[in-house]
């Protein structure tokens, strides 16, 4: 039997449909922000009042990672709609992509999306059960364009009322093209909040990580430590790791904006890297970088639960969902448009 913080019904939840957050906070600060102290003790505050918790010689790690428009519609030579969702590039012109429905397109099928854009099935990857497309698009064209003009932007499936527009789900930062969801925990920072705290003292350094899959895959299995996470793109620069460096030589603290910081840097054993992880991280996993963490609530039983109970140390599964059922009983709001959390190491 596993230990129970390894068990994925001890990550469960219920969480009211009205605490899902369908629009982000206009302007961005102006979201709650949960703090944990070092105590354990929990505090609430506005997002812009991130400052007041931070000091000179810390440091932020950010991911530029920017949302492709991965969503696109075309049909099949039936006339069957088909929707797909474009995961990672698997060579030229060629993508894994989640497709609806699924069950009518196997291998050698064809997907119109119009006179000129089609693609085939060239494969089924069986751990996903996602398509492997081969795109053929006129000559003059890229795929990156044909991407741009026909794709949307894709919204969460539990984002089903929001009046925001595509750009509200990008970071301020946001700069390589790649990403087929947000990493929702930037999308509380602007322009403005960036000055101030640049102005204080605290440091800011990027990573790269393609959010695709891995990150929002859901776990299946109960023992958590046999769910197989799908690999993500990611790249840690030698500048970040120097930052990270200078910033623990001077007893600064390291903070990690979102769950896909914190498996870039784990990941990359403080060494530029540029390539793939399919790190898990869950109670157990010894903690070699981050001090702390900002991040959204999560979805019941997802990894990024996983994540953050970990983070919190001996006792975290426990103590996470007691601060999940005190964000609720405050009317916090959750998942990728809502509010957000600030944690720091258990050691």
């Amino acid at each position: 039997m596993p230990n129970i913080d390894h068990s994925l019904s001890a990550y469960d939840y219920e969480l009211p449909s009205n605490c899902i957050a369908q629009n982000p906070a206009v302007p961005r600060h102006n979201s709650r922000l949960l703090a944990v102290d070092t105590d354990k003790s929990i505090h609430h505050h506005h997002f812009y009042q991130l400052p007041q918790l931070l000091k000179s010689g810390d440091l932020l790690i950010f991911n530029n990672t920017r949302v492709i428009p991965a969503r696109m519609h075309g049909h099949k030579l039936s006339g069957v709609p088909v929707e797909i969702l474009l995961m990672e590039p698997t060579g030229h012109n060629r993508w894994l992509s989640l497709v609806k429905p699924g069950k009518r397109l196997p291998v050698g099928s064809t997907i119109i999306f119009n006179e000129e854009v089609k693609a085939t099935v060239e494969g089924i990857d069986e751990a996903t059960r996602a398509r492997d497309l081969l795109f053929h698009i006129p000559e003059h064209q890229t795929l990156h364009q044909i991407i741009d003009d026909l794709g949307k932007i894709p919204f969460p499936p539990y984002v089903t009322e929001s009046q925001a527009d595509s750009e509200q789900y990008q970071t301020v930062y946001a700069k390589v093209p790649g990403a087929i969801a947000a990493p929702t925990a930037g999308l509380h920072f602007t322009e403005t909040l960036l000055q101030q705290l640049s102005d204080m003292g605290v440091n800011q350094a990027y990573i790269t990580l393609h959010v695709g899959l891995g990150t929002f895959r859901p776990v299946e299995t109960e023992d958590v430590r046999e769910h197989k996470m799908h690999s993500e793109w990611f790249e840690v620069s030698q500048e970040t790791i120097a930052m990270i460096e200078a910033t623990k030589a001077k007893g600064g603290r390291v903070i990690g904006v979102g769950t896909t910081v914190v498996r870039a840097i784990e990941s990359s054993n403080m060494q530029p890297y540029q390539g793939k992880t399919n790190l898990m991280i869950y109670p157990g996993y010894e903690w070699k970088i981050l001090d702390g963490l900002i991040t959204n609530f999560h979805l019941p039983k997802s990894s990024l639960m996983m994540l953050v109970a970990s983070l919190l140390g001996e006792g975290g599964r426990e103590f996470l969902l007691s601060v999940y059922k005190e964000a609720i009983a405050q009317n916090y709001r959750f998942y990728s448009f809502g509010d957000a959390m600030m944690l720091w190491r258990n050691r």
